[in-house]
């Protein structure tokens, strides 16, 4: 088949499933993948017939978008921040508004905190924070720490692959009392998505993408962000801030649960879409 005869054919497979957008889209990054094509070079290279090691390719990851499976799992990476990460069903795939948050404390950075900062991303997944922020704050020593031996695993891949030193630690923070270092900064995305929202979510995310990066008990949302905010009042330096992602249904909890703890200056903002997404606070 030709290049043009696959897109009509993931045109019909996917239209049911997929925005026609949307799906075009899914096309040009496979055929960027697979074929190192960009979207203009794919233009005048319908006519192409695909190899049978090609054809193979484009019927695997169709197969897959079929079940819903994300378009960046099946490519193994996606963009974050200008940066290329490799993400796998270990690990969150990246999002938009987590790049809001990246670009915060970058600001905050260059206004506030003197560098070198040391600073924290608890809960890590794919290093997205942690690299991102150890790349554009080239003299600060950042620590990225997560439950999830295979997470660490893909994060160090991508700090590998975006060249830059970051120290990884295995650990569960829920079973910590206190950091054996101090921080300047401290950052962390952890799980917020009620389970009750669960019924809320899309197919490819919710089968998958990891459940224990992604979901909370409604009995007690706030549970990892009490935590980490309890530990972060004693690890951080003078002037050190603490900064969340947040679930948008929760921003006036979580800022009640931060002054109730002993944190200052909190500020809440919202995202590219509006919604309250990041909380930062200091001692």
């Amino acid at each position: 088949m030709t290049l043009k005869e696959y897109r009509s054919l993931f045109k019909s497979k996917l239209e049911t499933l997929y925005p026609e957008e949307e799906i075009g889209s899914f096309f040009y990054l496979l055929t960027e993948k697979f074929l190192k094509l960009k979207r203009v070079e794919v233009v005048l290279e319908l006519q192409r017939k695909l190899t049978s090691d090609e054809t193979f390719l484009f019927e695997n990851a169709l197969q897959q978008l079929e079940k819903e499976v994300p378009i960046q799992y099946i490519i193994g990476e996606t963009e974050f921040f200008g940066l290329i990460f490799q993400v796998n069903p270990s690990v969150l795939i990246p999002r938009t508004e987590t790049e809001d948050l990246v670009d915060w404390i970058i600001r905050d950075c260059a206004d506030d905190i003197p560098e070198p900062s040391k600073i924290l991303d608890i809960g890590t997944g794919s290093g997205c924070i942690a690299i991102s922020l150890a790349k554009h704050l080239p003299d600060a020593e950042v620590t990225a720490m997560d439950i999830s031996l295979s997470a660490l695993e893909t994060a160090k891949a991508n700090a590998t692959q975006n060249d830059v030193d970051v120290i990884f630690l295995e650990q569960d923070i829920l079973s910590l009392n206190e950091f054996k270092s101090r921080f300047d900064i401290i950052v962390s995305n952890p799980p917020y998505v009620r389970d009750s929202e669960k019924q809320l979510m899309h197919t490819n995310v919710l089968s998958y993408e990891p459940h224990n990066a992604l979901f909370v008990s409604d009995k007690n949302p706030l549970l990892f962000y009490k935590k980490i905010a309890e530990i972060s009042l004693k690890s951080l330096n003078q002037k050190g801030k603490l900064y969340f992602e947040i679930n948008e249904a929760f921003g006036e909890e979580v800022t009640a649960m931060l002054e109730d703890i002993g944190f200052k200056n909190i500020l809440l903002n919202k995202d590219l879409f509006g919604k309250d997404r990041m909380i930062s606070a200091s001692i």
